[in-house]
This record gives C-alpha cells, sequence and structure tokens, in this order.
C-alpha cells in the first residue's frame, strides 16, 4: 500500500495501519474483541492467505470514533514473515518520522569505571544521539579492557539500529550481567558505530573530559 497510517497506540512508537482494500488475503472473525479508550471496540481476525490461516493475525475498529480508523487493518508485527518501507526491511517495528539517529565522532576523553577499574579509556569514541534517549558512547574495542569481557546469548534488536550482541564483565568475584554490548553490522544509518562497545551509563561511573557524566 502507499496509503498506510501511522498510530500511535501508545506514546513509543507507531503502528501501521493498511487500508482494508490494499489487504491480499481473507480476514476471518474470532470472535475475541478488545475495547480502545480512544480507538474503540476492536474486532480481532485470522488472517487467510494462499489457504494458510494464520491465528489472531490483525484487528479492526470498524465504529471507532475515530472515523479514518473505519476502514483500516492493524496486522501484528510478529504474524508476518518480513515488513518493508520501500524497499528497505523494517524490523521490530515501524520507524517513528518523529526519531532521529546521528553518530558523531568525538575527541572527548571518556572512561569507563567499574568498581573502581578504569574498563574503557578512549578519545576516539562515537556519541550516538537518539530522540528521547540519552547519548550513548560507543568506544573501540581496542580501548576497551576486552579481556575483562564475556559474551553473553543477550541479543535485542532496534528498527534505527540493527542487532546488538552482549557482554558481562567480571571484576574479581564480581560479575555485571549484560553491562555492555555493540552492533556488529549496524544498519546503515548507524553504521559509523559498527564494531564498538557500549556501556549503560546508569550502571557504570561514566568520565567525559575528567567530569562525572550524568546525563
Amino acid at each position: 500500500t502507499t496509503d498506510s497510517l501511522f498510530v500511535w497506540e501508545h506514546r513509543y512508537y507507531p503502528t501501521w495501519y493498511f487500508p482494508l482494500a490494499d489487504l491480499r488475503g481473507d480476514l476471518v472473525a474470532n470472535g475475541d474483541t478488545f475495547t480502545s479508550s480512544r480507538r474503540g471496540l476492536g474486532t480481532r481476525f485470522d488472517l487467510v492467505v494462499d489457504g494458510t490461516t494464520i491465528a489472531d493475525a490483525a484487528y479492526r475498529h470498524v465504529d471507532s470514533p475515530s472515523e479514518e480508523l473505519r476502514d483500516m487493518v492493524r496486522i501484528e508485527w510478529s504474524a508476518l514473515d518480513s515488513w518493508f518501507e520501500e524497499d528497505v526491511e523494517v524490523f521490530l517495528h515501524p520507524r517513528s518520522p518523529e526519531v532521529r539517529v546521528d553518530v558523531l565522532a568525538s575527541s572527548r576523553h571518556v572512561r569507563v569505571l567499574i568498581d573502581g577499574v578504569v574498563v574503557a579509556d578512549s578519545v576516539r569514541s562515537r556519541i550516538l544521539f537518539e530522540t528521547g534517549n540519552h547519548p550513548r558512547f560507543y568506544i573501540p574495542k581496542t580501548d576497551v579492557r576486552m579481556d575483562l569481557l564475556t559474551p553473553t546469548d543477550t541479543e535485542t534488536v532496534c528498527p534505527y539500529k540493527g542487532w546488538a550482541n552482549y557482554w558481562s564483565l567480571t571484576i574479581g568475584d564480581t560479575t555485571h550481567d549484560d553491562i555492555a554490548w555493540g552492533y556488529r553490522t549496524p544498519l546503515p544509518e548507524s553504521r559509523d558505530m559498527a564494531g564498538m562497545v557500549c556501556f549503560y551509563n546508569e550502571r557504570v561511573d561514566l568520565e567525559v573530559d575528567g567530569q562525572p557524566w550524568t546525563k
């Protein structure tokens, strides 16, 4: 479709709603309903595509107080194999037109301390500025005590950055689980932080140019 709507069902990110006329497949009401204070009564549907039934894949607000939603259908993200915006695959949820992601090279002197031990020291970091989030400092691995880090099985995905892998950090008898992460192959708009390491600001002592970083 070229006529989808961004609908903010909550304040964090939007959802796509599609014109019913642009849907390829059949909707079969499964008897489940729910109520939204702003969108009205919702009816849930199974989606049948080429003889395959995807249970509980969609819903509609046929009598919504928002008239523009009445002929639209919302497809559950997990119900489909892939999603695309133009020719670019989108992951996890639609990207908000109100979110901006910038990765800027910085020569600030950044130090990360955990339990009094300096685990990263760099003047070659990249600062990630993302709408609604605190700035994050991504540090080259050569400036990080990688000997203290152990890869974990944790993985997360971001529609703006891609897939992140995590490390735990051990100092003496203390292990800090999943305290750092990085993107081996980030999405194009975030490619400048590929292969770097970021620590949770709120779980470490972070110094920038000799001053505590409290953001």
